[in-house]
């Protein structure tokens, strides 16, 4: 089937080009506007959850009442009872736009003492902006974020600094597209010098590049569709750039080696871009449904955040996939052998010679001779980096998650410690029913009972609705907070009302609680499809297992020093963040599915070329020191291109992007060197011929619906093994 599709594409490569010149240029001019369409608000709440639900009823009742700016005024010489403090603050705060502005609360204004400090020389003003969602909300803030530290407050002494909900989110979302943008600029150069290197040609180097800039268009368009549909996160963006590139890379470079050694091997290059599709093509086809699963199980999370990644996770891949079985052999088909042009070395178009690869040969030979030994020292180093792991501390995200030096989080750290706790983040306790006074009374009481409450007290009433805002001692996103929502929420309301309890810390554990009860199925989404996958392409029960059972040891590895670097605090000066003592779980989620579905897709590609040697010699031990030998170099090269890719992500200002960036960083570099390469031959030597093994009528099944093609006596030839015997 790949076969007789490759020989189809050499004949038509020409229209196949110019179709997609027109696809790539319409996905330039269109789908390049998707950022405008994607949501940068909260997307991590459970729609569903009982928070959600309290937040609703509140703005349906009350109207909203978020703090959506927090502009911090502070004066050295003078006091909130200082008639000028009051007057040059209400001159600033007067003279922004209505249109922007739909309500300001000041201390002169309400009289509530939550918003003076502790010494009376600072006190803030709470602004929430027009707009009836958050991109129109954001839209309000740039338009006054100028104005809302005027230079006429100089005159009397008075500074001011902006932060809040969404000043942060508005800061947050400008890092990520900034975290893109750069991630693009850099990593461009530097992956084309790399792929000349390792291709010795520009012609040769250029093309993966190509792959990967079609892609990332391609998926941008998609997302753009989507929106059209539903909500999507602005930070899909991320996911689509790390994606589009590294997978386009990934797949261009191993097809493109493909074809290279295909040419020396048949008389024409039609059959040369036949042999490529059928072998590497169907590899890629296997991995690309193997990566897509992977990230189709984060659609099962309610949270948009999860939900988005995964839909601009699939259309990344499926998007990368075509490109590589369709774009790319048709280019290859019109270059022939000038896939060699613009050669730096010689060497690029001299057939293979024994000794290539003979490093990973002499590697691969003594994996092979010492298996136990590998296997063990391996296994026992993943599991020690995972031990950390162990001690995972879940949280939320503050603006501790932005740099130190932004204002947004020197406004959010000055609220904490100079003015009453909570005073911008206090757990809401919706009260609906026909409530007695006297009993409504009692129940504030046993919230105040609490131990870390420090009162509760009503802040609204409006027919048989009341809202009660309960401060509290510990942080909003901290253990002991969530803690006392689940004390709150476990007291019997006042009989003939009920009780609804939301709040930032009441979304972290309603989100918390919807993570757990959901990443069981993600689990077994991913290890069913993969097994299935796995065996349909290569006819055993075993090598799904085993490909499954490596993978969680590389994640329990990367999730380790994850948790050592970004939870413990170690490595903290050299990356530049401040580690919080807990982990923000929808980052770790959306790493397992990424790195699970990179992983396959390293396996898939050695797996291949094992099988191929099996299929013509049906020996296991020079099957995989073959396998080893044709992948080894393209597997950490792939590992290297990706980590370029995402060493971007690392440098970001933003906490949970440089994590997720470190993470993918770590996790590449254990698949590529330790897994894949001295792991999994390591274990195959070990399981000898049961790798292949399969019960009798799942081997029928496999022989007539697996995902295979026959082998040609003149792809014998990939494999030479150098002097020195076989391996034993």
């Amino acid at each position: 089937m790949f076969e007789a599709f490759g020989r189809a594409l050499c004949r038509w490569r020409w229209l196949v080009l110019g179709i997609m010149v027109v696809a790539t240029a319409a996905a330039g001019l269109w789908g390049s506007g998707v950022s405008a369409r994607l949501s940068d608000g909260d997307n991590f709440t459970p729609p569903a959850s009982q928070s959600q639900h309290e937040a609703n009823v509140a703005d349906q009742v009350f109207g909203r009442n978020e703090a959506d700016v927090v502009v911090l005024y502070r004066s050295a010489t003078r006091t909130v009872s200082d008639p000028s403090y009051r007057r040059a603050v209400a001159t600033a705060l007067g003279a922004l736009p209505r249109a922007d502005v739909a309500r300001v609360t000041t201390y002169w204004s309400g009289g509530s003492p939550a918003l003076v400090s502790t010494d009376r020389h600072a006190t803030y003003a709470v602004l929430q902006l027009t707009g009836a969602d958050d991109a129109a909300r954001h839209q309000a803030y740039d338009a006054i974020k100028n104005e809302l530290t005027p230079a006429s407050l100089a005159a009397y002494g008075v500074t001011a600094r902006a932060g809040g909900t969404v000043a942060m989110e508005v800061a947050i979302n400008s890092e990520v597209t900034a975290d893109i943008a750069k991630a693009e600029s850099l990593s461009m150069p530097v992956l084309l010098i790399l792929l000349l290197v390792i291709f010795g040609s520009l012609a040769a180097a250029s093309l993966p590049l190509a792959i990967g800039g079609v892609a990332i268009l391609g998926s941008f368009t998609v997302l753009r569709l989507l929106t059209m549909a539903t909500t999507v996160s602005v930070y899909s963006l991320n996911i689509t750039t790390i994606l589009g590139l590294g997978l386009g890379i990934d797949y261009g470079l191993f097809m493109v080696t493909r074809f290279r050694e295909e040419l020396h091997l048949q008389p024409t290059v039609e059959q040369a871009v036949a042999r490529t599709v059928a072998t590497a093509g169907r590899t890629v086809a296997v991995s690309g449904v193997t990566v897509a699963v992977a990230l189709t199980s984060l659609m099962l999370f309610p949270e948009d955040f999860l939900c988005s990644m995964g839909y601009g996770g699939v259309a990344t891949v499926a998007v990368d996939v075509l490109a590589a079985l369709i774009v790319l052999p048709a280019l290859l088909a019109v270059l022939g052998h000038r896939v060699n042009a613009l050669r730096i070395r010689r060497s690029v178009a001299r057939p293979p010679r024994e000794e290539t690869g003979l490093a990973w040969y002499r590697l691969a030979r003594s994996v092979m001779r010492r298996p136990a030994v590998y296997a063990s020292v391996i296994v026992i180093g993943l599991l020690a980096l995972g031990v950390p792991f162990l001690r995972i501390s879940w949280g939320g995200t503050d603006a501790r998650t932005l740099p130190g030096t932004s204002t947004i989080r020197l406004v959010s750290q000055a609220l904490d410690s100079q003015f009453p706790v909570n005073s911008t983040a206090p757990i809401e306790a919706l009260i609906t029913g026909p409530a007695n006074p006297a009993r409504l009374i009692a129940y504030l009481h046993r919230i105040e009972a609490i131990p870390g409450v420090t009162g509760a007290e009503v802040t609204g009433a409006k027919g048989d609705v009341i809202r009660a805002d309960i401060g509290y001692t510990p942080a909003p996103v901290s253990p002991s907070a969530r803690q006392i929502v689940t004390r709150i929420r476990a007291l019997t309301p006042p009989p003939g009302t009920a009780v609804l309890v939301g709040g930032t810390t009441a979304g972290l554990v309603d989100e918390l609680a919807s993570l757990g009860s959901t990443l069981p199925w993600m689990a077994l989404l991913v290890c069913v499809s993969t097994f299935v996958l796995l065996f349909a392409a290569f006819g055993s029960v075993v090598l799904p297992v085993k490909a499954i059972v490596m993978n969680v040891l590389s994640l329990a590895a990367t999730f380790g020093v994850v948790v050592w670097i970004f939870q413990q605090g170690h490595l903290s000066g050299l990356l530049r963040f401040t580690p919080t003592g807990s982990i923000d779980p929808t980052v770790p989620i959306l790493m397992l599915a990424v790195i699970f579905g990179l992983s396959m897709d390293y396996e898939v590609f050695l797996l291949s070329r094992i099988r191929e040697r099996y299929d013509q010699s049906g020996d296991n031990t020079a099957a995989v020191a073959a396998g080893l030998q044709r992948t080894g170099g393209v597997i950490t090269s792939l590992a290297l291109l990706l980590i370029i890719v995402v060493g971007a992500f690392s440098a970001s200002g933003i906490t949970f992007i440089k994590l997720m960036g470190v993470g993918m960083i770590t996790a590449l570099i254990l698949d590529a060197t330790v897994v894949r390469v001295l792991l999994v031959p390591a274990t195959m030597r070990l399981l000898g011929r049961a790798s292949w093994w399969a019960p009798r009528p799942l081997r029928r099944l496999s022989a007539r619906y697996g995902i295979k093609e026959e082998v040609q006596a003149s792809s014998q030839e990939d494999y030479r093994e150098p002097a020195g015997g076989r391996l034993t």
